[in-house]
């Protein structure tokens, strides 16, 4: 005879705050049967300290010993340390930055390097290399007469360069840390020293710029010169073919050099692994900005975080991009397999742009235009073949399967005063349209087994976001946290239930999986009383085996295994 699985789930009673708000912040869905579990950073912007959370928005680590905000990155490296960028100045608007720190686990400052004068400053993005150094954006200072030597054309500039009378290309410096204050520059790239023009003939940088993509036009891609002329807000180093993809913004591109010049070299174009100096090796996204196409031809609108995938990770070998997508009007997280070769050559055929033509892979919303995110913003390919997303203006992470479907999303409950309570309106951010004041970067997943991890105490503490006086809690957190359900016994069998609270008190939505993901059922409320329901699933004809059940309202959605006997 076949035995009945009678699954309970008890509403238990809360007070009314909780039941006449919805929740903005925190953990708004997290499907444990298929996300990649691990433990996320999240440095918010507007606040100083730094955070570790596991896939049920707790605390695992916090650091808040720096007195600055990010400025814009923060990574957890091999070792445990943290490394931070920080925002201590601000002329250049959209980028602020001018210092880099290390942090210990325990939180004790290690190391500090301030690269901050009205001449240049770091901004954006930093990254440890294997070496122990450290790559760095910075910016610099050129004058408009120096401009106009190189051949720029000054109705191309925007009012702010002229009534500042500079603007401020890119450059990348490699830092050799002195431990604990302080580095000396072992390493240079600039911008400046790889232009091209074809609007003035006696002026220095002129050629055929459709001749020479390898080269930077001054004319950029067409449009007037921003204050920060490339707008480079990401780096990322591949130690297989030691090059660096930097995302330039301004461009709408992503650019390749070689690092294994020397400083000398790297102002030329010869010498290094690859023979060109510092000319660029590849480009991708807008090839309006060498010439070789027109506006059909672009891929990339203005994106952020250019990276490289991982090793041991799905897509290993190509590039992942937010594509913020300004001037469509939708943003993508975006993957690309560039024509390079295992010796890393980057093909292109004579007179035509860099390849490939299209992405390999693409997240978008549906609707397209219901995810847009014109400033900041990441994305991050997991081991499991998962893609974890920034979406930066409103501190919303997510994390979407190769199908695109959504199975984790986090909202950063903290803003420039600290956390929010968890049904606070966000605020917005009075100094960019369509930002809040709990916007991110970017975050990072980092496995269990990383090695940061090894000997630390991960234990997960409270949620980040705040409660109101008298919402019932189970242990330190709210009762609306699905990863709190408590069943009893284990296998189920016909006396086990379920109990869990939510901050709703309408329509709760049940179905059961089989182990191949297949809806095998769908379950009815049973109201027995204020608060307290009743669902059965009616179980002959279901073998024995692993299901998994699926939670979902107002918002919310969780998913857990569960074990059948009879």
């Amino acid at each position: 005879m076949f035995k009945r699985v009678i699954i309970i789930i008890a509403i238990l009673s809360v007070t009314s705050v909780i039941t006449a708000q919805t929740r903005t912040v925190g953990l708004f869905s997290n499907d444990t049967s298929q996300t990649y579990k691990g433990y996320t950073l999240m440095a918010p912007n507007k606040y100083t300290s730094t955070y570790l959370i596991n896939n049920e928005g707790r605390l695992c680590h916090k650091w808040s010993n720096s007195q600055y905000s990010p400025g814009n990155s923060v990574y957890l490296l091999p070792n445990g340390n943290l490394l931070r960028t920080c925002k201590i100045s601000g002329y250049i608007v959209g980028g602020e930055g001018g210092r880099v720190e290390m942090y210990s686990w325990g939180d004790t400052l290690l190391w500090q390097f301030t690269y901050n004068t009205q001449n240049y400053i770091t901004h954006h993005d930093v990254r440890y290399l294997p070496n122990g150094n450290m790559l760095m954006i910075a910016c610099e200072k050129k004058t408009l007469a120096q401009c106009l030597a190189a051949g720029f054309d000054s109705s191309m500039f925007q009012p702010e360069i002229i009534s500042n009378g500079y603007f401020l290309p890119d450059y990348v410096i490699e830092v050799q840390p002195t431990y604990p204050t302080g580095g000396n520059i072992v390493w240079e790239w600039h911008v400046w020293d790889h232009l091209i023009q074809d609007f003035d003939s006696t002026k220095q940088n002129y050629g055929i710029v459709a001749n020479h993509p390898e080269l930077i036009d001054c004319d950029g891609n067409g449009q007037k010169a921003k204050l920060l002329w490339n707008h480079m807000n990401s780096i990322n180093y591949n130690a297989r073919f030691d090059q660096i993809i930097l995302s330039c913004r301004s461009n709408s591109e992503l650019w390749v050099i070689d690092h294994s010049t020397t400083t000398i070299q790297a102002a030329g174009h010869t010498g290094g692994r690859y023979g060109h100096g510092g000319d660029l090796l590849y480009r991708w996204g807008n090839p309006m900005c060498y010439k070789l196409g027109t506006s059909a031809n672009q891929r990339l609108f203005m994106q952020h975080d250019a990276e490289w995938i991982d090793t041991l990770t799905p897509g290993y070998g190509s590039m992942t991009i937010f594509n913020n997508g300004v001037g469509r009007n939708y943003s993508s997280a975006d993957q690309i397999l560039p024509p390079v070769d295992s010796l890393g050559f980057y093909y292109r055929a004579a007179g035509t742009a860099f390849g490939p033509s299209s992405v390999s892979w693409t997240y978008t919303a549906t609707p397209a235009s219901s995810f847009y995110c014109a400033n900041i913003s990441g994305v991050q390919r997991l081991p499991n073949g998962n893609t974890l997303i920034t979406g930066g203006p409103t501190g919303t992470l997510f994390e979407v399967t190769s199908g695109g479907q959504v199975i984790w999303k986090y909202i950063n409950p903290v803003i420039n005063t600290g956390p929010l309570y968890y049904d606070d309106s966000i605020p917005s951010d009075p100094n960019n349209v369509g930002t809040y004041q709990n916007y991110v970067f970017k975050v990072h997943r980092y496995a269990p087994t990383y090695t940061a991890f090894t000997g630390k105490d991960l234990t997960p503490g409270s949620l980040i976001e705040l409660y109101h006086t008298g919402v019932e809690r189970e242990g330190t957190s709210i009762l609306n946290t699905f990863e709190l359900f408590q069943n009893y016994p284990n296998p189920f069998n016909p006396s086990t239930s379920i109990r869990y609270n939510l901050p709703v008190s309408g329509f709760v939505n049940i179905k059961i999986f089989n182990s191949l993901g297949k809806e095998v059922a769908t379950l009815v409320n049973e109201k027995q009383s204020p608060g307290l329901y009743r669902v059965n699933w009616q179980t002959s004809g279901y073998s024995s085996g692993v299901y998994f059940y699926r939670i979902e309202t107002d918002g919310f959605m969780q998913t857990k295994k569960m074990l059948l006997i009879k």
